[in-house]
């Protein structure tokens, strides 16, 4: 199937780990070209020269997301490297942990600052490009602003206000035929979840029990699923008709009854 995405220029907020490596590995796969906006590290150095490697469209723009000049800075430079922009995808986020009784207020700021200021600040500067292109919006939430979790209050909020962005950015971008839309994954393996196992004393067990709460086929979400799912929002020809929604890539974690985990539990 041709998602239409030959060419065309992508910007992935935190594309160079995780969740975001498997957008951009999709989205490059699909003939796009990605500019990816994170800070550096040493898995993301060495994606980027496996990319570079392979001859790739795929660029970093060592970036400090909750920066808002740097947000700024970073649209400047896409338009003036790449002439245009078809799409956004604000993927970067941390779950910090800053919970209700254990955070502070100004720990509660610094968490909106890192998961849900830059998704503004680069749309705001990218809706220009993105009128030109009618291109589109993917915001990248969590079940936990769906299901709550407890003690992470500040994560929470930032991914329950990109629920409501979505909806509030489709409706007013529609006269301009830029589409948005969001997806919500639950439980899957990423370099954070691997960095907070293995703060476990049983990470293994932890694993097991966590997958087996997930209904269908008692596993975790794989990130190039999520990627998948990704691409096809993003074409202009495929979902062309698709917006304001949100998809849960999840398994069933978040919907289905829990009874249908209760035989992998026992």
């Amino acid at each position: 199937m041709d998602l239409g995405l030959k060419d065309s220029v992508i910007l992935v907020t935190g594309g160079g780990s995780g969740i975001g490596q498997a957008i951009t590995r999709a989205c490059l796969a699909e003939g796009a070209r990605v500019l990816i906006l994170s800070r550096i590290s040493e898995g993301v150095e060495e994606f980027i020269r496996e990319m570079q490697d392979h001859h790739l469209p795929c660029e970093l723009r060592v970036t400090e997301l909750d920066d808002p000049e740097h947000c700024r800075s970073a649209v400047e430079y896409l338009h003036e490297r790449y002439g245009r922009l078809d799409a956004l995808v604000n993927n970067a986020g941390f779950n910090d942990g800053v919970g209700l009784e254990h955070g502070s207020i100004d720990g509660f700021q610094r968490s909106l600052s890192l998961n849900l200021l830059h998704c503004y600040a680069l749309a705001h500067h990218a809706v220009p490009l993105l009128k030109t292109s009618r291109g589109s919006i993917l915001n990248v939430a969590s079940k936990v602003a769906v299901t709550g979790q407890g003690g992470t209050s500040g994560y929470a909020a930032s991914k329950g206000a990109l629920l409501a962005l979505t909806r509030e950015w489709a409706a007013e971008l529609i006269p301009f035929g830029v589409r948005v839309n969001c997806i919500i994954p639950a439980e899957v393996m990423t370099p954070q979840y691997t960095k907070w196992l293995r703060t476990l004393a049983d990470p293994d067990g932890t694993v097991a029990h966590i997958a087996a709460q997930v209904p269908l086929e008692h596993r975790m979400t794989r990130v190039e699923e999520i990627a998948s799912t990704a691409v096809f929002l993003l074409s202009p020809t495929q979902s062309s008709h698709t917006t304001g929604q949100h998809i849960h890539v999840d398994g069933g974690y978040v919907h289905l009854d829990r009874m249908l985990t209760v035989k992998a539990l026992h």
